[in-house]
């Protein structure tokens, strides 16, 4: 591991933004933290396989239909941040997945999993260039 303390701090705040960019439906945010050609992948449960979506008009799509769709209030809470490896140009990063909903007035833990990052650093800033999620169950 090659990256500075604040090397890592701005691959987690990329991150904490393409949460809460997910939770609020903010498709310019999230394209600021995507590369232009980011691939974003799923697993439900080990059976469903979505994607991969390649390119980040094609994820802003699949979240703006999944954002559309949606009646709750959705929290994606990205814990356990581990970087697996980095160096000056590129850092891959897992977290745990705990995505919640506030429906009718109670939060509820609606999925769990997993997450994979692989970022690349251009330009002076961290983007997302692969996501994989690997859900537990259906959300």
């Amino acid at each position: 591991m090659k990256l500075d303390p604040a090397e890592r701090l701005a691959v987690q705040q990329t991150l904490a933004r393409y949460a809460f960019a997910l939770d609020h439906g903010d498709l310019v945010t999230l394209a600021g933290v995507l590369t232009e050609d980011a691939t974003w992948t799923a697993n439900i449960a080990g059976e469903v396989e979505q994607g991969p979506f390649v390119g980040h008009a094609a994820i802003l799509d699949l979240v703006r239909e999944a954002t559309e769709a949606q009646t709750d209030q959705r929290r994606h809470n990205l814990i356990n941040m581990v970087f697996r490896r980095a160096d000056a140009d590129t850092a891959v990063v897992g977290a745990y997945l705990m995505l919640t909903s506030n429906a009718g007035g109670s939060a509820t833990v609606i999925a769990t999993g997993f997450y994979t990052f692989t970022l690349r650093h251009a330009e002076g800033e961290w983007r997302i260039a692969k996501v994989f999620v690997g859900l537990d169950n259906a959300a």
